[in-house]
């Protein structure tokens, strides 16, 4: 059943967003070479209490994983990418780490990821988080009254593609609102004008994730975190989003983004 939210409904989400854009970047600030995973996990979580949020992943238990899954935070290293169990590990120089957050204030859901690298920037690792970037912009594009499901997914796909990169399409984007994940199912690739007509309040997590050079998965032993079948690096970039008649709403927006936003893009990852 999909849930259409109203304009106040919609603004409860955003207060919810907010509050994970907040978490994300006081995350990504403390993401440095020497830095445990579990001093990540712990920060977020003292942030959940004082702001009185709740965890959608805390004691989330679906068909797959080891659960129920015990922490608020996904922390995935390397070619690692979805569902990473915080664990006992230190960052080192170069690392490439996703961060995936979901709580509910006030009964209201969001749901946000990003990639960082820690310390040393290698050029293909830039590219890849670029490419997760920019499609999920693509996509957000896509997210207007009348256009239809498939839109989200084929923008997604398309840039994969120049990008020269093949999206896995057994987890992808999703409806979300008074529960983590709600219908309508949005993967990361697709065809234009098919699927569900969307319509204003319909609100969904859209999440392109890829691996550098395999679209194939494995699983940890802790039956959670999901890495690449290759051992290939890996990224994953995540927003809410609102469909309004206003266009799309990004419900997670950070302040890291809008700060990155005003300067001037000399990235090279932009290029095929």
């Amino acid at each position: 059943m999909i849930e259409l939210k109203s304009p106040a409904e919609i603004e409860r989400m955003h207060v919810t967003g907010q509050f994970i854009g907040e978490v994300l970047d006081a995350l990504a600030e403390k993401a440095v070479v020497g830095v445990n995973l579990l001093d990540l996990e712990h920060h977020a979580r003292q942030m959940l209490k004082e702001r009185g949020a709740v965890s959608c992943y805390w004691d989330y238990s679906p068909s797959f994983g080891r659960g129920p899954f015990r922490n608020v935070t996904c922390l995935a290293v390397n070619d690692a990418v979805l569902h990473g169990l915080p664990k006992d590990y230190v960052l080192q120089d170069s690392d490439v780490l996703t961060m995936d957050i979901a709580v509910t204030i006030d009964g209201w859901a969001a749901d946000s990821a990003m990639t960082v690298v820690v310390g040393t920037a290698r050029e293909e690792d830039l590219r890849l988080v670029k490419t997760t970037e920019i499609a999920l912009a693509a996509a957000i594009e896509q997210a207007q009254v009348g256009n239809r499901i498939g839109d989200i997914s084929a923008a997604i796909g398309e840039v994969c593609a120049q990008f020269g990169y093949r999206p896995n399409l057994e987890f992808g984007g999703h409806g979300i609102g008074r529960t983590m994940h709600e219908a309508p199912h949005i993967s990361n690739d697709g065809r234009k004008r098919h699927g569900m007509k969307l319509r204003p309040g319909l609100t969904v997590a859209i999440e392109p994730w890829l691996a550098a050079t395999t679209d194939k998965i494995i699983y940890d032993d802790d039956g959670w975190t999901l890495r690449s079948a290759d051992g290939s690096r890996t990224a994953h970039s995540e927003h809410t989003v609102a469909i309004t008649e206003d266009g799309p709403l990004v419900l997670t927006r950070r302040k890291s983004e809008l700060q990155n936003a005003a300067k001037p893009d000399s990235n090279e990852a932009r290029t095929p």
